[in-house]
């Protein structure tokens, strides 16, 4: 027994019976040690670590947040190219619709059944542009590659060099983006 008591005794430090007050917990000489200055070297040591780890924190936060925005800017550009390419096909049916009507009759008939081929035509319009697909300015009086396709060149007395003569097939926008560029014809 008396072994285990000098075994616990050799693993504290030394101290006299009047520096240690088992009452206190602490020596006198301890608290002495613990000055001010570790303290605050102490404190200045976590305050690095609480700025390492906001800082941390904030550039995680920051990333994120662009992660999150790039993935919605992803996801827009993904539903815009699906819905172009399928609203491209409704465009030839558009086109189609159009030269029908611009050959209706005007009596019999062929009118009555031409007035309901213009309101199915007036409602794909509306559908279409309920999408955000709008019809390019046909005002636009110079040729544009960006928004144009050149069918043909032609000499024209009534009309500037790249001057547009006549929209052959009407060009279409979804937002800003070109859906399908308007077929013109365009002077020399």
């Amino acid at each position: 027994m008396k072994e285990a008591k000098n075994k616990s005794t050799k693993d504290q430090p030394e101290l006299d019976q009047a520096e240690y007050n088992p009452e206190m917990g602490v020596s006198e000489t301890l608290a002495e040690t613990i000055t001010a200055e570790s303290l605050q070297s102490d404190l200045n040591e976590l305050q690095l670590k609480v700025d390492e780890y906001l800082d941390g924190w904030q550039r995680a936060r920051a990333e994120f947040a662009n992660y999150k925005k790039r993935m919605e800017r992803e996801q827009a550009l993904t539903y815009q190219n699906a819905a172009g390419n399928t609203i491209r096909r409704f465009l030839e049916i558009l086109d189609d619709l159009e030269r029908a009507l611009k050959n209706k009759p005007a009596e019999g008939e062929g009118a009555t059944w031409a007035g309901g081929i213009e309101l199915i035509y007036r409602k794909l319009l509306s559908i279409l542009e309920a999408e955000g697909v709008q019809p390019m300015d046909p005002d636009e009086l110079f040729f544009d590659p960006n928004f144009h396709e050149a069918i043909s060149q032609e000499e024209s007395s009534d009309h500037e060099s790249g001057q547009i003569i006549e929209i052959i097939t009407q060009g279409y926008m979804l937002g800003e983006r070109v859906l399908r560029p308007a077929q013109v014809r365009v002077a020399r």
